[in-house]
């Protein structure tokens, strides 16, 4: 099987998590697919394959390189985005893309008017949504890589690794998939997230990440008489939505910004409640964000009365950075490993985050490497087959360069 058809064959679940459910994973689908992933690592000849209750599941390729060999190892998640539907995915491939407009399906198009980054694929084969769901490359392109990558390894025995071990996880895109991750089970020295986007990308700083839910308490009245008595929450909801810096939201922000996000609301006379993620590199100005979300509550209940407005403010995640940073050789090797690839390294900062990013802080440096999508979270989503397989080949030049690492 080759890496195009394990992508297409991958597509074809539907993986959608959710965030409104408490469950783990999000939602049952996932271990639908989660089991057919154990069951083909098993057929594809690994060891130690395992899957919890939970989905999470686990694989090793042993190694064949003599001598002591640092384990690492290789995560992707298989969920896809609550933004976007992820049932009845009908991808097709465009060969040899000639740099116009792509026809999705009758009166959608993906143009590179509006998707400059087409233009860097022109002559490779996409593969394209129907223009009505996402793809799913985020992430089943990064498993199809990962996997693939074992199986080279597994038919190539010239090439001398040690043992890899292989991890797929459910609810990344709600920000809980590294939650329940057995760092200690796992058993790797370092390892890598095939969750990046478009070729050469290379991550080891992101956001630090909150999210906010503010909830409003109203007094409903008949409209006639509600002189001093009627409370609108959905009005107050508007006027807490204003209180926020126009300026610094995701639509006007770029390369280190931060920005707060609304990502809902509901409200009527008597009650609102919106969410919003909090997001800043810095980890100092991702304190004052959270407190001045806090402040806000404050001014509008000196208003309006105590009580009139609660918030729930949560950590997600932080910047693996500084967790990076004194182990700056787990990015030589990306490094080193895309140029014998014929990969130019592009190291930029996520203005998002990855399992990577907590799982660095539970004692697994765990950087991000490009699995080729572009578009993630919505249905003008797509991935060049060529890009899948120059990840594919990182991923199998990094453990060849892992076996010579105490050289």
């Amino acid at each position: 099987m080759d890496i195009t058809e394990r992508f297409l064959n991958y597509t074809k679940f539907d993986t959608q998590s959710s965030e409104e459910s408490d469950s783990v994973p999000s939602t049952p689908k996932q271990l639908v697919f989660a089991e057919y992933l154990k069951k083909e690592l098993e057929r594809e000849g690994l060891d130690d394959v395992e899957m919890d209750s939970m989905g999470y599941v686990y694989a090793t390729l042993r190694g064949n390189a003599k001598g002591e060999v640092p384990t690492i190892g290789f995560i992707s998640h298989y969920d896809t985005s609550p933004d976007c539907s992820g049932a009845n995915i009908k991808a097709r491939i465009v060969s040899h893309y000639d740099g116009g407009d792509i026809l999705l399906s009758e009166g959608i198009v993906s143009s590179p008017k509006k998707f400059p980054e087409l233009l860097s694929h022109v002559g490779e084969d996409l593969i394209v949504t129907d223009g009505h769901t996402l793809l799913g490359a985020d992430d089943k392109a990064g498993i199809a890589e990962i996997v693939q990558a074992m199986c080279y390894l597994r038919d190539h025995k010239e090439i001398k690794h040690g043992d890899i071990r292989v991890a797929f996880n459910p609810d990344e895109e709600i920000g809980m998939g590294a939650r329940h991750f057995d760092v200690e089970k796992f058993g790797c020295e370092w390892a890598y997230t095939m969750d990046g986007g478009d070729i050469g990308e290379l991550e080891f700083e992101n956001f630090n990440a909150a999210s906010a839910k503010v909830s409003i308490k109203g007094v409903s009245v008949h409209p006639g008489y509600a002189k001093g008595k009627m409370v609108n929450a959905g009005r107050l909801a508007v006027e807490f939505a204003s209180m926020l810096p126009a300026d610094e939201t995701p639509e006007t922000t770029e390369g280190y910004e931060g920005f707060y996000h609304l990502t809902g609301i509901k409200a009527c006379t008597e009650s609102a409640t919106l969410t919003y993620i909090i997001r800043d590199h810095d980890r100092d100005r991702f304190e004052d964000r959270k407190n001045f979300v806090k402040d806000c509550v404050k001014r509008m209940n000196a208003k309006y009365g105590e009580g009139t407005v609660t918030a729930e403010v949560s950590d997600q995640y932080y910047n693996m950075k500084e967790k990076i940073d004194p182990q700056m050789h787990v990015i030589d090797l990306v490094v080193k490993a895309m140029q014998e690839s014929g990969v130019t390294a592009r190291v930029k900062p996520i203005r998002g985050g990855t399992d990577g990013a907590q799982l660095s802080f539970k004692g697994l440096p765990c950087p991000n490497i490009f699995a080729g999508g572009v578009n993630f979270h919505g249905p003008y989503e797509f991935v060049s087959i060529q890009s899948m397989e120059k990840a594919m080949q990182v991923i199998v030049k990094i453990c060849e360069l892992t076996a010579s690492f105490n050289d």
